[in-house]
């Protein structure tokens, strides 16, 4: 079977043509472009085809955002997707759209050991649920119901829940924050802007400016996040550092939190381009320290893999797992 599968993020859309049996895919033809130079996805697709000169009948759109009743308001972009829309635009015999991490979930049973990190081993035994966590420009999550036989993906929006302090910088933190957004959710802090968040607010704390070069470096990137991330690893700013330090803790300390609601004895698996790009902030013991910060459930957290998700294009692969499955 052959698709037309997209991954429509805040950041990037990503289109490529999908053949696949139901459980072996095979991308050919994986473009990559800004999502905020487009005023619609629609715009992107007709890219693409003009592009790649395509025909397909089918199509599957992993999108950051919930799905309801075949429509999607994309939670970091000013777009409307619609389904019944894009077929009678593009002539597609049929389109479905599915929400982004559900997408990653699908894709994980098409993974290879290549395409995988392990940060934590667990129970090489264990067997049960799974679940996705994945910070990028928003905070996504999903979880994979074990039926005893294989795993069933499901969407959630777990990352818009509340974030709770457990210490008096986190209640100082949470209190920075409310005074900008109100409600503060996980969201803000476990995710590329919640990097800036974290980074800004200790600026504040310790009331100080970032030095010149740092300042540059934002200004001339755009990307606070990827400034902050580079200084730390790079050892140039020891507030960089702290920021990230923080990050990692509270990244796994809800990477627990989704762990434990899951039951994930069939591991946890960390997506989005924040873990790919900082493997060795992951290892350096912050984020499992939070992960396993689960008092009387530390030990059966310490039997749940957590593996970081290599492959870039697994919502490709997951959106053509989940139209053959259709």
């Amino acid at each position: 079977m052959r698709f037309l599968v997209g991954d429509i993020g805040g950041t990037k859309t990503a289109l490529a043509v999908a053949q696949t049996d139901g459980e072996r895919v095979e991308l050919s033809e994986p473009k990559r472009y800004p999502s905020a130079a487009f005023g619609t996805f629609d715009q992107i697709v007709q890219r693409y085809l003009s592009e790649t000169g395509i025909d397909c009948r089918f199509a599957a759109f992993a999108v950051a955002g919930p799905i309801q009743d075949r429509r999607s308001e994309t939670t970091n972009l000013p777009w409307v997707l619609d389904a019944d829309a894009l077929e009678q635009t593009f002539g597609f015999a049929g389109v479905e759209l599915l929400n982004d991490l559900e997408a990653v979930a699908w894709g994980v049973p098409a993974l290879q050991p290549q395409d995988l990190a392990e940060i934590h081993s667990g129970d090489a035994m264990s067997r049960g649920n799974a679940c996705v966590v994945a910070a990028g420009t928003g905070l996504g999550q999903a979880g994979l119901f074990w039926d005893g036989v294989c795993h069933h993906a499901f969407a959630t929006e777990g990352g818009h829940t509340d974030f709770a302090p457990v210490d008096d910088l986190e209640f100082a933190l949470l209190s920075y924050l409310k005074l900008r957004y109100g409600r503060v959710s996980w969201e803000r802090l476990v995710s590329g802007p919640g990097i800036a968040n974290i980074y800004e607010f200790l600026l504040a704390r310790h009331d100080v400016r970032p030095p010149d070069w740092m300042q540059k470096a934002i200004d001339e990137g755009g990307d606070t996040a990827a400034a902050v991330a580079q200084a730390a690893a790079d050892a140039r700013c020891a507030l960089c550092a702290e920021a990230m330090d923080l990050f990692m803790r509270l990244y796994g300390r809800e990477s627990g939190n989704v762990a434990l609601k899951h039951m994930a004895l069939g591991g946890v698996y960390l997506g989005g381009g924040i873990a790919l790009k900082n493997l060795a902030y992951l290892r350096k013991g912050g984020f499992l320290e939070g992960f396993f910060d689960k008092g009387r459930m530390g030990s059966l957290m310490r039997r749940m893999p957590v593996r970081v998700i290599l492959q870039p294009h697994t919502p490709l692969l997951g959106s053509a797992r989940f139209m053959a499955a259709r």
